[in-house]
C-alpha cells in the first residue's frame, strides 16, 4: 500500500483526484520555481521535478519513512506561438493575453514528475509532458473585459479556466481535457499502472 502525496495545493488537482476516487494527501512544495529549460515540454517537466524533489527532501528530513510513497508533482503552462503565458499580473495583462488567444489555437502543457519511493531505499522516477491544443472562438473586446471582470482569470495560467466561465468560448480541444484543467490524470494513472501500481486501490 502506497501513501500518495500530491505536491500541490491546487484546488483543481485535488478535485480531479477526488473525482477519480483516489486517496491522497497534500504536501505543497515551497520551492522557487525557476528552471533553465526553455522548450515547453522540458520546462514544465523540470518545474514538476522541482516540486517532487522538494517533498522528498522534506520527507527524509522528517524521518517519517514508515511506508512506501508515491509523490506526484505537476506544472501547467499555456504557450502561444512558443511564448509562455503565466498568470496575469493585473486586469490589463489578462485582457492582453485573452486578446492574443481569441480566434487562435494555443497549446497547454503539463509536466508531470512522479517519484516512487520504497522503505527499502528503492526509488523510481517517472516523468512526462502532455500537450493539448485549444482553439478559442473569436471574442469581442467587450466579451474579454466582461470575463476579466468576473475575476476568474486572475490566478490562472493563460488567464482562463476551461472548466469555468470561459468554457463558453472554447471552440475545440485536441487532446486531454483534464490536462487543460492542470492534471492529466489518465496518463498519470496509466504510467503507474504500467509499473504494477493501481492508485485506485
Amino acid at each position: 500500500m502506497y501513501r500518495i502525496i500530491l505536491a500541490s495545493e491546487s484546488p483543481r488537482r485535488k478535485e480531479i483526484m477526488e473525482l477519480m476516487g483516489i486517496s491522497y494527501e497534500v504536501m505543497a512544495s515551497n520551492v522557487k520555481e525557476e528552471v533553465a529549460e526553455t522548450e515547453p515540454a522540458a520546462m514544465v517537466q523540470a518545474l514538476a521535478a522541482l516540486k517532487t524533489e522538494n517533498i522528498v527532501a522534506r520527507l527524509i528530513q522528517s524521518n517519517k519513512e514508515e511506508e512506501d510513497n508515491i509523490i506526484i508533482g505537476a506544472d501547467t503552462m499555456v504557450f502561444y506561438r512558443e511564448h509562455a503565458l503565466g498568470k496575469p499580473k493585473n486586469k490589463e495583462d489578462a485582457i492582453r493575453m485573452l486578446s492574443m488567444l481569441s480566434n487562435n489555437t494555443h497549446e497547454v502543457y503539463t509536466g508531470v514528475n512522479i517519484i516512487i519511493r520504497k522503505q527499502n531505499g528503492e526509488r523510481r522516477v517517472l516523468t512526462f509532458a502532455v500537450c493539448t491544443k485549444v482553439t478559442v472562438q473569436s471574442m469581442t473586446i467587450e466579451q474579454i473585459k466582461d470575463y476579466v471582470d468576473s475575476g476568474e482569470p486572475m490566478d490562472k495560467a493563460g488567464a482562463y479556466a476551461i472548466q469555468g466561465k470561459f468554457g463558453i468560448y472554447i471552440k475545440e480541444i485536441n487532446g486531454d481535457y483534464y490536462n487543460v484543467v492542470g492534471f492529466p490524470i489518465a496518463k498519470i494513472y496509466e504510467s503507474l499502472y504500467e509499473c504494477g501500481i493501481d492508485i485506485k486501490k
